[in-house]
């Protein structure tokens, strides 16, 4: 939770810092449009009609005195306000002093509303030409509404802080569980996913998601950090399942919990050629194995077997997990 004081806490070196990069018309319209969301250079000199350079000036400004972040995603960069920094803070309290109904702010807020509809349009023009594959792997098991039911269920309606949802895909997960979440990261390896998944997120009422491009094996996040990380769909594509689990554990906080979601063992042998599965589902003793060798505890699993008169074949297995550290108080 944001410290309501922030600037009673900020040395004074740091504050002048910060007043000095945010006090310029065009910098408080960029920490405004941040406000609603993470932005690329392009977008940003898409909505305030200004030229790369000294919009890149102003980020760069910005970023030095730690009121934005920045994070690279393939050839791309994607900017966000801080939020973990006094300087971050700082600026959450020089936006709430704008006036909404400023006409330029308004005009930014029109024009941010273009450019995200480019993006979803974009967005859903790769999701339509693999819409077809991802559509034959869910007639195979027990319909997601049932599956998502089960994880709502296990997770329960009480907040869980930090949620770091890995393989985000289509970010189904994060719209799912968002709202329980005063902070959220998805990380993805795929650009083209996590495009798709900033469009579906774009008109949810979940704000702040920060989303990571990057390896499941080496993750672009803090150590101990997380109370709850799902793994929801990803393990049957990586060559090394363990290992994903390990940097999975090593990202929870004390007492966190991880949720895993995946295929039971199964012998669709097509599902290696064509959909790019490397594992054919997973037994609950070597599940096990690897979140006890991760330093977890398993305190839960529960299998969802398809209805066989609708001629499914997958039975889709959830576990979870909990690090057996105690938070303290």
């Amino acid at each position: 939770m944001l410290d309501p004081h922030p600037l009673n806490t900020m040395a004074l070196a740091a504050l002048i810092a910060g007043l000095r990069a945010a006090g310029e018309d065009t910098r408080l319209r960029i920490l405004a449009l941040l406000d609603e969301g993470e932005l690329t250079v392009t977008d940003l000199t898409d909505i305030l009609g200004q030229s790369q350079p000294r919009v890149s000036r102003h980020l760069k400004l910005m970023a030095e005195a730690g009121l934005i972040e920045r994070s690279r995603e393939g050839a791309w960069a994607f900017f966000r306000l801080a939020d973990r920094t006094s300087s971050g803070q700082l600026a959450r309290v020089l936006i709430e002093r704008i006036d909404p109904q400023d006409l330029t702010i308004a005009s930014d807020r029109d024009r941010l509303r273009d450019v995200r509809a480019q993006r979803a349009e974009v967005a859903q023009a790769y999701f339509s030409r693999h819409a077809a594959e991802w559509d034959r792997i869910r007639s195979l098991h027990v319909s997601e509404t049932i599956v998502e039911a089960k994880i709502k269920d296990i997770i329960g309606e009480a907040s869980v802080g930090t949620l770091l949802d890995l393989g985000t895909g289509t970010g189904r997960m994060v719209s799912l569980l968002g709202r329980l979440a005063e902070r959220i990261v998805g990380v993805d390896a795929s650009h083209a996913m996590l495009a798709v998944a900033r469009a579906n997120l774009e008109n949810e009422s979940i704000k702040g998601v920060e989303w990571r491009q990057g390896d499941l094996y080496a993750l672009p996040v803090d150590r101990n950090s997380f109370e709850l990380v799902i793994v929801h769909q990803v393990l049957h594509f990586l060559d090394d399942p363990a290992r994903a689990l390990r940097e999975a554990a090593q990202a929870l906080a004390p007492g966190g919990r991880l949720v895993v979601v995946d295929f039971a063992p199964h012998d669709l042998e097509f599902l290696r050629e064509t959909q790019a599965h490397r594992r054919l589902g997973f037994s609950a003793d070597q599940m096990t194995d690897w979140l006890v060798e991760s330093g977890l505890e398993v305190i839960r699993h529960e299998d969802l077997a398809p209805p066989q008169k609708a001629g499914g074949q997958l039975t889709v297995s959830i576990f979870v997990a909990r690090d057996p550290r105690r938070q303290m108080a």
